[in-house]
């Protein structure tokens, strides 16, 4: 029995033997298979380790702003906090220090109007269970630096905030539809992204490029000490500095609140267009919108995107063709009134009853449909109609650097067709198109390459990564063909009783067409009957003499089908514009004012600088009672005119605050930072008051602000 025993144990030995042996090799196995395999189960390993012990913290970059060309911030970054509160106690190590919520009724009580919200509201968020923390819904997120200090001044315990950037428009729907807006893409407001204007179609070099650290980390999520860090910095978003000068587009934006108080309309589109260089100084659609509230009822900027039947302005360009093709001979008569087409059309007049028999001269100041279906009919094509169209740029889009541009439509194939495209019905155009149209009758024929972005910036190093300038693209008119439509603007506004006689000012300097359209009927079947169912419209130049802008105004069912909207607010426009260049519209000539280019100052003795300026009659304001001249503005190369002044700071380290009240903005605030000031704008024109007093010392750090308005209105008459 004995022997019997030990052999079953010595087997049972052997069997547990083979069996450890087995799960042995079966572990090493395991291992194995583990070191060398990249994936088990379905699952990466290494990325799996990776996710476990590394972490990797987003350092996000800050977005780029947008400037007008006078440097007034249009779009920017601001903090935006989100405010917590502590509720576990374990928070606590030291009870006369807390660190989480003590006494839930007080802080609710006392939250409650800081935050806008019920006490029972704040409350519900205090009294949630077994949570670390807790948020106040929609009413605690966003809050500006002021409200932050309301809130910290509360000393309340357990409460932090959590920062992040927000999109910041300081001047509300100043130029809205041209900005657009940008907005936070996630909770943590981390990420910005356009949606709309510069905003969208600049957004990959307004945001920047985000960057990332990431290291090692223990159990808890914290760093592991002397563990290699690799780290990506943020590139910042770079800046936009647009074209539009502010001065010019607060007197667009003020024209037309003004008109919205006296008339009714759809919409009224505006657009100042610099004459000699293309670039866009001013643009609005009313109803606009305020880009930090968002309240927009249209998403589409007319400027670009929504093309409609220009009427009559198309009969300049009309005009152009056939004197660019030889065939347009002024004074050769036509009977007007109404046109009978071969199928029996007829096409008449806005006066039915016409004025006789009267020339092609008389006819444009008339705005006769007639007389440029006669010209179209006896001496034109519509190949030679539409290849200059083109060549204008009508029917293809200008690139202007805007988002959804339409390239409108230039088709148009039989008779009654191509005398409608003559005068701008059943064709559609852009306001961009229009200006561009304009712009060879302002440069001696050559048409310019219209823009609204003058340069970026980057933000870190100051450089210049991009700066447009005036760009020429053909030669489309000569000389006489400009020199006669002129003329033929010049009689439709300034002449007796013509169409345009409601935009004349004192002087005579403003000259264009007007243009009326029917609207189509969107139901099909021709165009809306009723008074008001038109597009009234005005394509102007101003001052003939010397053109410095290019003005085209645009109103959707004006009330009582009336072009007073227009008129009042082209005539307000150009008054304020013309005393903003330092033109003189009266009736008497005016005193000649001759172009000065700046010449190089810095560091010249303060008498010869002294003499070169008085033998070139410029007007000179000296700084300090030093003899040598160390700073300047304007800045060397700048053009400026006789009726500027140049300001001179010399060597002196006594120089107080000047009195700035009365300059534009521009020059005060480039004077002031000159001299070392800090300087905040408060509106946009011209100085009305300063913060910092004449003759103050000036010291470190000192910040003046500035409070601006238009320096020149026009009375409710115009």
């Amino acid at each position: 029995m004995k022997k019997k025993k030990k052999r079953n144990n010595i087997r049972y030995s052997i069997i547990i033997i083979l069996v450890s042996l087995f799960l042995f090799c079966l572990m090493i196995f395991r291992v194995i298979q583990l070191g060398t395999a990249k994936e088990i189960d379905g699952i990466n390993l290494k990325e799996l380790a990776s996710k476990r012990t590394t972490r990797t913290d987003t350092v996000s970059a800050k977005r780029g702003s947008i400037y007008s060309t006078n440097g007034d911030a249009l779009a920017q970054n601001v903090s935006s906090y989100k405010l917590i509160a502590y509720l576990d106690e374990k928070r606590t190590t030291n009870k006369k220090k807390p660190q989480h919520v003590v006494n839930k009724e007080e802080t609710a009580e006392k939250l409650a109007p800081v935050l806008e919200m019920e006490k029972d509201e704040v409350l519900k968020y205090l009294n949630r269970e077994n949570v670390y923390q807790t948020e106040f819904g929609s009413k605690g997120k966003g809050l500006n630096e002021l409200t932050k200090k309301k809130i910290e001044d509360l000393n309340l315990p357990g409460l932090d905030f959590i920062e992040s950037f927000k999109r910041y428009y300081p001047k509300g729907q100043f130029s809205s539809y041209t900005i657009g807006y940008a907005k936070n893409e996630d909770d943590e407001n981390l990420t910005i992204k356009g949606e709309m204007g510069i905003e969208k179609q600049y957004d990959s070099i307004l945001k920047g490029e985000d960057g990332y650290t990431t290291y090692q980390k223990d159990l808890k999520g914290y760093k592991i000490a002397n563990t290699p860090v690799i780290k990506k910095e943020a590139v910042q978003g770079k800046d936009i500095y647009l074209t539009i000068d502010s001065n010019i587009q607060f007197f667009v934006e003020q024209a037309l609140n003004n008109s919205d108080k006296d008339f009714d309309w759809d919409w009224f589109h505006i657009t100042i267009l610099d004459a000699k260089s293309g670039a866009v100084l001013g643009t609005a659609t009313s109803p606009s919108f305020d880009p930090n509230k968002r309240n927009i009822s249209n998403y589409l900027d007319m400027l670009v995107a929504s093309p409609y039947e220009p009427g009559s302005t198309m009969k300049t360009f009309t005009y152009m063709a056939a004197m660019e093709n030889g065939v347009y001979n002024g004074s050769e008569t036509y009977k007007s009134g109404v046109y009978v087409t071969s199928d029996g059309t007829e096409i008449g007049d806005w006066n039915r009853g016409g004025w006789g028999v009267i020339s092609y001269d008389k006819g444009y100041a008339m705005s006769s449909n007639v007389g440029v279906i006669n010209i179209i009919n006896k001496h034109m094509s519509s190949v030679m109609l539409r290849q200059y169209f083109k060549k204008l740029g009508f029917g293809k889009k200008t690139g202007i650097e805007l988002p959804n541009e339409s390239r409108g439509n230039l088709e148009f194939k039989y008779e009654t067709e191509i005398y409608n495209a003559g005068f701008g019905q059943g064709i559609t155009t852009t306001p961009i198109q229009n200006v561009k149209a304009m712009t060879p009758l302002t440069n001696d024929g050559m048409l310019l390459e219209p823009y609204i972005i003058s340069k970026i910036v980057n933000s870190d190093t100051g450089e210049v990564d991009l700066e447009n300038k005036r760009e020429e693209i053909e030669r489309v008119a000569s000389t006489s063909t400009v020199s006669k439509m002129i003329q033929l603007m010049d009689d439709c506004v300034n002449g007796i009783g013509n169409t345009g006689s409601g935009y004349r000012i004192p002087g005579g300097e403003l000259v264009g067409k007007t243009g009326t359209a029917q609207i189509a009927n969107e139901r099909g079947g021709g165009y809306m009957n009723g008074k008001e169912d038109i597009i009234s419209s005005f394509s102007g130049v101003y001052p003939k003499s010397n053109p410095q802008v290019i003005i085209y105004a645009s109103v959707k069912r004006p009330s009582a089908g009336s072009q007073k909207p227009i008129s009042n607010a082209v005539k307000e426009i150009v008054t304020n514009i013309s005393k903003y260049f330092g033109n003189s519209d009266t009736e008497t000539p005016a005193i000649e004012i001759n172009d000065y280019e700046v010449p190089n100052f810095i560091n010249k003795k303060l008498d010869n600088v002294k003499t070169t300026l008085e033998a070139n009659k410029i007007n000179y304001v000296v700084l300090g009672g030093g003899n040598k001249v160390i700073k300047q503005t304007p800045n060397k190369k700048d053009v400026i005119t006789t009726n500027d002044t140049i300001y001179l700071i010399t060597n002196d380290t006594g120089i107080t605050v000047p009195n700035v009240v009365g300059l534009s903005a521009k020059v005060a605030k480039d004077l002031l930072q000159k001299l070392g000031l800090k300087v905040n704008l408060d509106g946009v024109g011209y100085v009305t008051e300063q913060s910092v007093s004449e003759g103050t010392t000036i010291t470190d750090g000192m910040e003046v602000i500035l409070k601006l308005s238009p320096k020149y209105t026009v009375d409710e008459q115009g």
